[in-house]
């Protein structure tokens, strides 16, 4: 039987030994290497040796996440536009084949995953414990910093042990792959007020979305309806429990100006709404909306599908400038609250997978590609809602 939430958010954590590596000269590894939108390559990379306080770590598992496929077809992300070659990937495992002087709590074979954040321990934000707001982060993948820090698309690495976690022999590679979001799900409904029986809608049905809704259940919200314009996406959300309800929205094309816009935001929230308070009386909208998709038109309806006193939740990442009806959250006491990454998330995430209280991750991979050089088959195939013979895709995930 699976231990209750309670007992995996807080259990106890097993003590490490510390078992240093033999030494060993720098290696030479390969690495898929993005110099210009959609220009893939494999080059050859030097790793040295780990330093202090280091693990050298073999990747075995990376998900393709939305913002490495927007680097892909764009060289950009939002406002990070690349400026030098960059490795992409940031969800991921792999194995520790040596150990840098100073690290304590691992061996040579350990499976671990890695937190690919890593921030500078010391401004105001660290020293409060919210590093994900480290002005100093460096964070694989990302254009944020130059030079950019190269991310997990590779044979090998050397990561900070600070940052890497051991994964329990009942978590798979590809479980633990995707703590990265799975991090993003728990942070985002930490910094929600989801009480038992609340009703809580999530705007978008892809992997962040998806991790959200389950928390929300875990939570103790008893009603957490998905919407996304794609069947096949709110189809699999209901099949494997990630939601108790599901719509399928509709494709509006908002006009140009904002009171069209906000028109068609309505009209969306109130297709959402009719599902969400159908066994309902006197239905004054969502206790905690969370838009996952980073769409204006999204973040609008999600306005509009909050009841007075709730609070919507901006996880997703999109247009950089968006109108809102600041009205709306005036007169109905809506809390806007921002999510960006997560911080103090994996210990938890590990135990939730382990535990089986979450349905189950490795589900969630419905293309895996093997070895560096399908990297651009991989994204290609990551940047559809549908492969070539139809079938859904969700999470793609490339073994290395």
């Amino acid at each position: 039987m699976a231990p209750s939430a309670l007992s995996v958010l807080f259990g106890p954590t097993p003590v490490r030994e510390h078992h240093p590596s033999p030494s060993k000269h720098a290696v030479v590894v390969q690495a898929s290497v993005l110099t210009g939108p959609k220009q893939l390559h494999v080059e050859n990379r030097l790793v040295p040796d780990p330093a202090f306080g280091e693990l050298q770590i073999s990747i075995k598992a990376t998900g393709i996440c939305g913002s490495d496929v927007s680097y892909y077809k764009k060289f950009r992300n939002g406002d990070l536009q690349a400026v030098q070659p960059l490795t992409l990937g940031h969800e991921s495992a792999g194995v520790v084949e040596a150990i840098g002087e100073g690290v304590t709590g691992f061996r040579i074979g350990d499976r671990v995953a890695l937190e690919v954040g890593v921030p500078c321990d010391d401004c105001r934000s660290c020293q409060r414990g919210r590093y994900n707001l480290c002005p100093k982060m460096r964070f694989r993948s990302s254009a944020k910093s130059v030079p950019h820090f190269q991310g997990t698309l590779q044979e090998k690495l050397n990561h900070p042990a600070k940052w890497c976690y051991r994964i329990p022999g009942n978590v798979s590679n590809e479980a633990a792959a995707l703590l990265e979001p799975l991090s993003v799900a728990i942070h985002s409904t930490r910094r929600a007020s989801i009480e038992p029986g609340d009703t809580v809608v999530v705007f978008g049905a892809g992997t962040v979305g998806l991790l959200v809704a389950a928390m929300a259940q875990l939570c103790g919200a008893a009603n957490v309806i998905i919407a996304d314009i794609d069947a096949g996406r709110v189809q699999y959300a209901l099949e494997n429990r990630f939601a108790t309800k599901g719509v399928v929205v509709p494709i509006l094309t908002p006009g140009k100006d904002a009171a069209d816009k906000l028109q068609s935001a309505k009209v969306l929230a109130s297709e959402v709404l009719g599902e969400a308070g159908a066994e309902e009386e006197d239905f004054e909208g969502c206790e905690v909306t969370f838009e996952c998709t980073g769409k204006e038109i999204c973040m609008q309806a999600g306005l509009y599908a909050t009841r007075p006193g709730g609070q919507l939740i901006m996880v997703g990442m999109g247009t950089p400038i968006q109108t809102l009806q600041m009205s709306a959250a005036h007169l109905k006491e809506v809390d806007i609250i921002g999510i960006f990454r997560y911080c103090n998330t994996y210990p938890t995430g590990i135990k939730l997978l382990s535990s089986g209280v979450l349905p189950s991750l490795d589900h969630m991979v419905t293309h895996r590609f093997k070895g560096l050089g399908s990297a651009k088959e991989a994204f290609e195939t990551a940047s559809r809602t549908t492969d070539r013979d139809g079938n859904l895709v969700l999470k793609v995930l490339i073994e290395t």
